[in-house]
């Protein structure tokens, strides 16, 4: 049993308030049942608890078992000198306070209903894709819908705070932080780290410098890569022109490049390739330097989408790699690899910066863009529409991801909308599947104090 469920319980008033009292005999009234505390220290803050006649307020701690409180170092804490009442489910061993002044605690062990924990243990229990896999029929359309849109601000939120991490690293340069979010966003999943160091390596007041140039800002991208070749009898004169110009801004900038080993080919599709990706970036930088300015200023989607619309120079429009040609074409970035920028950079840029300025129309906007882009396409997402949630839009497919790897495969059930209700919900053996096995009877049993 996790602590987590404790958690649940008592949040949800799921256990039997008839005659408590505390471990020693003391009668207990809980009139504030407190607020949970997400971050470190006590689980719940706030709480208001009269017992043995005397009113107390403070902080209210849980565990499974008491003797956790030393576990996990309680007593040292001062954090945890103002708990008043110590919920567990079971008392192993009585805990103190660093005054030695005994803690009351409300044991839970008895009652719990044994259809909530046949169903706790079913969903922690079970080698089904999400542990709710058989349960998810249960749920109703607008209880679905509305946990499904918290969600997706869920994950927009957590993907802003990433954000504004990188906007304090930069001195909080919103210029800055954009274009290195966007540079690892170029990169995929592959490049991602290799194109995230580049951009760090080579900062944007730098490039800027060199913007009316697309040569030189080449010359600084590629040369900081790593990715240019040593040179060779007969090469292609872009390159040594590239070199040339990558040595000369080098010494007058400081820079240092990275290792070619951070780079990655394989299993990629040309159009992929981070030189495609490098060579992108510095035409968007060569069209537009302040990208964070114009993704604030534009009215629309469209008009976000347009921004990754750039022409390539010549060579990289006959190459896809250094000394290779290849068949000759515009290297645009795909329509997938846009949305995927508006998704994963644009949007989450947007809400920091609103929540920076105490500006709502921003996070707004930020969420019309994903309302208004088509689902992603993933393994992920095809596995929720065979179970029957299918995505309508980018806010609902990105809501499914963080449901499925924030929740479910972490077995979060407790604090999932979902898994809360259907702890609410009487036991059915004959919906949720196979009956308990002997084994899993007993401990269930075991559980309810048997």
């Amino acid at each position: 049993m996790r602590e987590a469920f404790i958690h649940f319980i008592w949040r949800q008033v799921r256990f039997d308030l008839r005659n408590l009292t505390t471990t020693t005999g003391e009668t207990i009234s809980i009139q504030n049942f407190g607020k949970h505390n997400t971050h470190a220290g006590p689980d719940f803050s706030g709480g208001q608890v009269r017992i043995a006649g005397l009113q107390w307020a403070g902080n209210i701690e849980m565990h499974t078992k008491a003797s956790d409180w030393y576990a996990h170092g309680h007593e040292t804490d001062p954090a945890y000198d103002n708990v008043v009442l110590h919920v567990v489910y079971e008392e192993d061993r009585p805990v103190y306070r660093a005054n030695g002044d005994r803690i009351p605690c409300l044991e839970l062990q008895g009652r719990i209903t044994k259809d909530i924990i046949k169903t706790y243990w079913r969903l922690e229990n079970n080698e089904d894709w999400i542990p709710c896999n058989n349960l998810l029929h249960q749920i109703d359309e607008p209880a679905r819908r509305e946990w499904l849109g918290e969600l997706s601000q869920q994950r927009l939120s957590n993907r802003a705070r990433r954000f504004s991490l990188r906007m304090e690293k930069t001195h909080r340069d919103w210029e800055e932080a954009f274009y290195q979010s966007l540079a690892r966003a170029l990169g995929g999943r592959v490049n991602a780290d290799a194109m995230d160091m580049l951009a760090r390596s080579v900062p944007l007041r730098v490039l800027l410098k060199h913007k009316h140039s697309l040569l030189q800002l080449e010359a600084l991208l590629f040369g900081q890569s790593g990715l240019v070749p040593e040179p060779k009898e007969g090469e292609d004169a872009y390159l040594t022109l590239l070199r040339r110009e990558y040595q000369l801004l080098r010494v007058k900038h400081g820079l240092r490049p990275l290792p070619v080993a951070a780079w990655r080919y394989l299993r990629l599709r040309p159009n992929n390739f981070p030189t495609i990706r490098i060579a992108q970036l510095a035409a968007m930088l060569h069209r537009t330097g302040q990208l964070f300015g114009k993704a604030l200023a534009a009215s629309d989607t469209k008009e976000l989408q347009n921004m990754f619309e750039v022409k390539l120079s010549n060579y990289w429009r006959a190459h896809y790699r250094f000394g290779k040609e290849g068949k000759t074409g515009e290297r645009r970035l795909g329509v997938s690899t846009i949305r995927s920028i508006l998704i994963n950079t644009i949007a989450p840029a947007l809400v920091a910066y609103a929540d920076q300025r105490s500006d709502d129309r921003f996070k707004v906007r930020a969420l019309e863009i994903l309302q208004s882009l088509p689902a992603e396409d993933n393994a992920v997402l095809r596995k929720w529409a065979k179970l029957g949630y299918l995505a309508e839009n980018a806010a609902d497919s990105q809501a499914l991801i963080e449901l499925k790897t924030n929740y479910c495969a972490v077995a979060r059930c407790t604090d999932c909308a979902i898994g809360c209700q259907l702890l609410s919900r009487p036991y059915n053996a004959e919906e949720e599947g196979p009956l308990l096995t002997l084994n899993e009877e007993a401990r269930v049993y075991t559980l309810m104090g048997g």
